[in-house]
C-alpha cells in the first residue's frame, strides 16, 4: 500500500509540474461543467432531441448508470474510505478550482459519473459510446489536473462507474441481449441489393411528412436494386396507398420476390393485409414517427432492414383481427386513446408530433368521459380498453415491447370507470403498482366479443382511427404473415 500511495503521489506531482498545451484554458472549465452531472445531462438531452428513439434509449441508459454511480459514491464509497484531498502547493494557481471540495478524495465522483454515462451509452450503442470516450477521459484527467484528486481516486471512480453501468444492464438488459423474435422461423428469399423487392414508400408517414426528403432515394441508398414506388402525402400528387400496394404485390409475386413498405405503423398495417392476401413476405422499412412493429422485429434503421432482406432472415408472426376485415399488428383500443390520437394528429402538423402527443394526453386526461361496453355479457363503464397483438412487456398500461410475435394471444387491459378511477390509476403508476390496481383489469385471451358500443364511439388500431360499429369481435390469425427480421449476429 505504501508503494501504491507513493506512485499515486508521484504521478500527481508529475501532472502538476508539467505544462499541458491548452489545459489551463479548457480543463478547469470542463471540470466545472461536469459538476453534479450537468455536462452529461446536456449530452443526454441533445441526443434525445436530435437522435431519435435509439439515441433516447442510449441516453436514458447512460443517465440511469450515472445515477447509480453517483448514489454509490456519495452514500457508500466516500464514507468508507476517508482520504484527504491533495495539497495544492505544487499545482499552479491558474488551475485551482473556484470552490475546493470538502468531501473525501476517494473515489472521484466526476470520474464515476463520466465513465458510468459513457459505458451505459456504449452498452446500448458501441459507436456512440466510443465517440464519448475522449470527453470522458478529459473529465477524468481534469480532476487530477486541477488538483482535487489523486490519480488513484480517478481510477477508483472509473471502475465504480463502469460497474454501475453493468449493474444497470443486469436489471434492464440492452436490446442486443434480447434475442430477436425467433419463433417460428419462416422461409423468405434472400434479395441481394433488394433484387426482386418492390417497396411502396408513403410520403405522408410521420418522418417523411416532416422532413420532406425523397423516400425513393433513401431506400435506393441501401437497396439499389429494389423498385420503389412513392405514394401519398407531402402536398404532391401520388397513387393512393391501397392501389399502389396491390400493384406492387402483383409485380413482386411475378419476380419471386417480396413486398416492401416504407412508412409508419398505419402504412405497415395496410401492407400486411396485402402481403398476406398475395402470400408474399413483407419487408418493413421504418419511416414513421414511432415504428413499433419494426422495432419489435429488431429493425431500427434502413441499414437494419437491408441486412434482413439480403440475409433472407424471416419469421412468421400473428395478425390480430377486429370486425369482418380489419387487422392490427400492434394495438387496438376503444375509449380515451382513440380521442388522444385524433387530437394529436390534428395538432401535430402545427407543433410537431411529440409536443402534440403530450398536449393531447393532457387534454384527454382532463376532458375524457368513460364509454359503455358489453364485455363478457356484462355492461361496463370503461375509460379505455386496450388489446395488444401478442403479449407486451411493461407495467399496467405502459406496454414496452413484445419478445414473441407469435404467442397466439390478445393482451387485453381495461381501465374501469368509477370514482376517481383516472387519479387512482395515475397514483398507482407513479408508485409502481399499476399492475395490482383494482382499476386495471388484465387478461390473455384468444377472442373477445365487444358489444353495446355507443354510436359515435371511435376505435384506434396501429395509430389509425375509425368509427366503431355497434358490435365487433377481436380474434387471431396465428402465424399468418411472414416478415423479414433483423438477423442474429
Amino acid at each position: 500500500m505504501r508503494r501504491v500511495s507513493s506512485w499515486d503521489r508521484s504521478v500527481f506531482r508529475f501532472v502538476a509540474r508539467h505544462h499541458w498545451p491548452g489545459g489551463d484554458r479548457i480543463l478547469p472549465r470542463l471540470s466545472r461543467g461536469a459538476d453534479h452531472g450537468v455536462l452529461w445531462c446536456g449530452v443526454a438531452a441533445g441526443a434525445a432531441v436530435l437522435g431519435g428513439r435509439p439515441a433516447r434509449r442510449a441516453a436514458v441508459r447512460g443517465l440511469a448508470s450515472l445515477a447509480v454511480a453517483s448514489v454509490t459514491v456519495n452514500t457508500v464509497a466516500k464514507r468508507s474510505v476517508r482520504r484527504v484531498r491533495p495539497v495544492l502547493d505544487v499545482v499552479p494557481v491558474v488551475r485551482h478550482p473556484v470552490r475546493r471540495p470538502f468531501t473525501s478524495s476517494f473515489p472521484s465522483g466526476h470520474a464515476a459519473s463520466a465513465v458510468a454515462f459513457t459505458t451505459g451509452v456504449a452498452l446500448e450503442n458501441r459507436r456512440w459510446g466510443l465517440a464519448l470516450v475522449p470527453l470522458a477521459l478529459s473529465v477524468c484527467f481534469s480532476r487530477v489536473y486541477t488538483g482535487v484528486h489523486y490519480p488513484g481516486d480517478v481510477l477508483g471512480g472509473a471502475l465504480l462507474g463502469a460497474g454501475a453501468a453493468f449493474a444497470v444492464r443486469g436489471v434492464a438488459p440492452t436490446r442486443s441481449q434480447l434475442a430477436p423474435p425467433a419463433r417460428p422461423r419462416a422461409d423468405a428469399p434472400a434479395l441481394p441489393g433488394g433484387s426482386g423487392l418492390v417497396v411502396v414508400a408513403n410520403r405522408g408517414s410521420g418522418q417523411r411528412a416532416a422532413a420532406g426528403g425523397d423516400p425513393a432515394e433513401e431506400v435506393r441508398s441501401v437497396l439499389p436494386r429494389a423498385e420503389v414506388v412513392v405514394c401519398g402525402g407531402g402536398g404532391r400528387p401520388g397513387e393512393p396507398l391501397e392501389k399502389a400496394l396491390e400493384a406492387a404485390a402483383e409485380r413482386a409475386a411475378g419476380r419471386g420476390g417480396a413486398l416492401g413498405v416504407y412508412g409508419g405503423d398505419g402504412t405497415v398495417n395496410a401492407a400486411a393485409a396485402v402481403a398476406r392476401r398475395h402470400g408474399l413476405p413483407l419487408a418493413v422499412l421504418p419511416g414513421g414517427t414511432r415504428n413499433h412493429f419494426a422495432y419489435d422485429l429488431g429493425i431500427e434503421s434502413l441499414a437494419d432492414a437491408c441486412r434482413a432482406v439480403e440475409a433472407g432472415e424471416a419469421v412468421a408472426v400473428d395478425l390480430a383481427r377486429f370486425g369482418a376485415d380489419g387487422y392490427f399488428l400492434n394495438t387496438f383500443s376503444i375509449g380515451a386513446y382513440p380521442e388522444l390520437v385524433r387530437v394529436r394528429e390534428r395538432w401535430a402538423p402545427r407543433i410537431g408530433a411529440w409536443p402534440a402527443g403530450l398536449a393531447a394526453a393532457v387534454r384527454v386526461l382532463r376532458t375524457a368521459r368513460p364509454v359503455t361496453l358489453r364485455l363478457g355479457g356484462r355492461e361496463r363503464q370503461v375509460w379505455m380498453l386496450f388489446a395488444g397483438n401478442c403479449t407486451y412487456r411493461g407495467l399496467g398500461l405502459a406496454p414496452v415491447r413484445r419478445h414473441d410475435l407469435a404467442d397466439g394471444v390478445l393482451d387485453v387491459r381495461v381501465v374501469h370507470g368509477g370514482r376517481l378511477a383516472r387519479t387512482r390509476l395515475l397514483v398507482a403508476a407513479l408508485a409502481g403498482t399499476a399492475s395490482r390496481s383494482p382499476v386495471l383489469g388484465t387478461a390473455r385471451l384468444r377472442q373477445l366479443l365487444i358489444g353495446g358500443i355507443t354510436p359515435g364511439t371511435h376505435l384506434a388500431y396501429d395509430g389509425e382511427v375509425a368509427p366503431a360499429p355497434p358490435e365487433l369481435t377481436l380474434g387471431r390469425r396465428n402465424e399468418a404473415l411472414v416478415v423479414y427480421r433483423m438477423p442474429e449476429d
